[in-house]
C-alpha cells in the first residue's frame, strides 16, 4: 500500500511535518467486565504512539498519543472478537508507516484534517479490500474503528507541535499558528446565518481552562447495585464493587446509567433502582445511555413519559439521553424530535465529524458527545460547528487509562460541556495508570465527585512524560528518521 501523500498550499514559519512514527501496544485487563451493547469488555489493548516532527528551520520535537482499541465499541459485530482485535492492531501498524510518509507541512489541525479527509478513506478501502479478498475477516473495518486507530497519531501530532514551540497545545489554535480559518474546514447549515470566515477554534474554547471537573461515573449493565446482586466472583482488590460504596468513596454527584435498549421493562426498572440509590446518597444528576440498540423513538419516549408520571424527581435528575439509536446515521436516519422534545438528546457514536453532526441536527438531535478517540482534530472541529449551531456539548469517555486520560480531560476543561466529564478508567482498570497517577494524582482518582487538572502544565498536552516511570515493551512498528 503506497501511503505517500502530500498537499500543496501556503504555510507559516511555525509549520511542521512528521519525520517519524513509532507504535507500541499496551495490554490492559479489566477488574470487572464492561458491557457494550451485546458484548462485554474484559481486556483492551492501548495503542501508544510517538511522533517526531521537524520545523522549517530544522528543529525537532516528539509528541505522544494514546487510545484504547476498544473492539466492542468501535466495531460491534457478531464476528469473533480475535479477528477484529487483530485487524485493529494491523491497521495501526499501517498507519504508523502512513503517518511517517505523510509529506505535508502545516499545523496539526490542518495536517490532521487533510490526513483524515483525504488519505484515511483510501487506507481503509485498501485495507478492507485486502482483508476481505484474503478471507481474513468477514466484515469491513468500520470508519469509527479507523478514526480510533488514527486518533493516537493525531493526538501525538498536536502534542509534538506544542512541545516544539514550547507552549500548551491549546494555545496554538488561533491565527498565530494556523494558516486556515474554520471556513476551510466547516460549512454552516443552510437554515442559520453562521459564518466561519475569520474564526478559529480558540474562538469556541474557554478563555481559561478549568482545573476542576465534575466526574461522571459509569453504572454498567453488569454492575451490582446492592448485595443481592453479588455473584461471589467479584474482585477483592481494595476498590469498591457496589455502587453505594463508589458514591461514598469518590463523593460522586453524577451517574451515567447503561441500559439495554431492547428490554423496556428492564431499562425502566434499572433507571428506578439506580435513581433511588442515587437520591439516597445525594447524587444530583443522571444520564441514560441506551447503547445504540433502539430503533423506534417511541421506545425511549414511553420510558421517559412513564418516569415523569411515576417518578418525577428521578425524571428531573435525568440531565440528558445518550445515543439510543444505531450509530450508522446515514443508514438509519431516524427522526428523533419526539425524544429531544422531552430531554436533551446527545449524539455519541454517530458524531464522527461535523458533517454527521449537521445531519443529526436535521433529525432532531440537540447535543454532541465529543471524544478525543475520534481524533483531537475532529473533536475540535465538531465542538466549533456544534456551538455555532446551538448544540450542547459533553465529553465522553472510552475508559481512558494512562496517557489517554490527559487529553481527554483537557478537552473537557477547554470546551463548555453541559456538566464536567465522563471518566471511568479508575472503575475498570485503576492499577493500569499507577505510574501516571504518581505524577497526576488528581486525574486518576475522583475526590468530592471531581477530577483535578492542576498537575497538567508545560508544553504540548502537559503529559510530563519524562517524570512518568513506565517501562515500555519493544515497539511494534517504527518508520522514518
Amino acid at each position: 500500500m503506497d501511503s505517500r501523500f502530500t498537499i500543496s498550499g501556503q504555510g507559516r514559519s511555525t509549520d511542521v511535518h512528521v519525520a517519524s512514527a513509532t507504535l507500541w501496544f499496551l495490554p490492559v485487563q479489566t477488574r470487572v467486565p464492561l458491557k457494550f451493547g451485546t458484548e462485554a469488555l474484559t481486556s483492551v489493548t492501548c495503542a501508544r504512539v510517538r511522533l517526531r516532527v521537524v520545523s522549517r528551520d530544522g528543529r525537532a520535537a516528539y509528541g505522544w498519543g494514546e487510545t484504547p482499541l476498544s473492539v466492542q465499541w468501535v466495531w460491534p459485530s457478531s464476528a469473533p472478537y480475535a479477528p477484529r482485535h487483530s485487524a485493529l492492531k494491523l491497521f495501526c501498524e499501517l498507519l504508523t508507516q502512513a503517518w511517517a510518509n505523510f509529506g505535508d507541512w502545516g499545523h496539526p489541525l490542518e495536517l490532521g484534517y487533510d490526513f483524515t479527509e483525504l488519505l484515511l478513506p483510501r487506507l481503509v478501502e485498501d485495507f478492507n479490500a485486502s482483508r476481505l479478498n484474503n478471507s481474513q475477516l468477514s466484515t469491513r473495518l468500520p470508519w469509527l474503528a479507523a478514526l480510533v486507530c488514527c486518533s493516537a497519531f493525531d493526538l501525538a501530532l498536536h502534542d509534538a507541535f506544542g512541545n516544539l514551540h514550547g507552549v500548551p497545545s491549546y494555545s496554538t489554535y488561533g491565527p498565530d499558528f494556523l494558516s486556515r480559518d474554520l471556513s476551510a474546514f466547516l460549512s454552516p447549515a443552510e437554515d442559520v446565518a453562521v459564518s466561519f470566515a475569520g474564526r478559529f477554534p480558540r474562538d469556541f474554547l474557554r478563555p481559561q481552562r478549568l482545573d476542576r471537573l465534575r466526574a461522571w461515573h459509569l453504572v454498567g449493565g453488569l454492575d451490582p447495585l446492592e448485595e443481592s446482586d453479588l455473584r461471589g466472583d467479584e474482585p477483592k482488590d481494595g476498590y469498591p464493587v457496589l455502587l453505594a460504596d463508589w458514591i461514598q468513596r469518590d463523593g460522586l454527584k453524577c451517574l451515567k446509567v447503561k441500559l439495554r435498549g431492547n428490554d423496556a421493562d428492564w431499562d425502566y426498572q434499572r433507571l428506578i433502582k439506580v435513581g433511588r440509590l442515587a437520591s439516597a446518597h445525594e447524587v444530583e444528576w443522571l444520564t441514560a445511555d441506551f447503547n445504540c440498540t433502539v430503533h423506534e423513538p417511541a421506545y425511549v419516549c414511553e420510558i421517559l413519559d412513564r418516569l415523569r408520571v411515576e417518578h418525577p424527581r428521578l425524571c428531573d435528575m435525568l440531565l440528558y439521553v445518550e445515543q439510543p439509536f444505531p450509530y450508522e446515521l446515514e443508514e438509519f436516519p431516524i427522526d428523533v424530535h419526539t425524544v429531544s422534545a422531552r430531554k436533551p438528546l446527545f449524539l455519541d457514536e454517530s458524531a464522527h465529524d461535523w458533517k454527521l453532526i449537521r445531519r443529526g441536527r436535521e433529525l432532531g438531535w440537540t447535543g454532541v458527545a465529543l471524544k478525543t478517540c475520534k481524533t483531537q482534530t475532529g473533536a475540535l472541529l465538531s465542538a466549533c460547528w456544534a456551538q455555532a449551531h446551538g448544540l450542547a456539548l459533553m465529553v465522553q469517555d472510552l475508559t481512558n487509562p494512562m496517557l489517554a486520560q490527559i487529553p481527554h480531560c483537557l478537552l473537557a476543561a477547554h470546551v463548555p460541556t453541559i456538566m464536567g466529564v465522563e471518566t471511568n478508567a479508575m472503575q475498570f482498570y485503576p492499577d493500569a495508570s499507577a505510574p501516571e497517577a504518581k505524577v497526576h494524582p488528581g486525574l486518576y482518582r475522583r475526590v468530592s465527585g471531581c477530577v483535578e487538572l492542576q498537575s497538567i502544565h508545560g508544553p504540548g498536552f502537559g503529559y510530563r512524560e519524562g517524570e512518568i516511570v513506565r517501562t515500555l515493551p519493544d515497539p511494534t512498528a517504527s518508520f522514518g528518521s
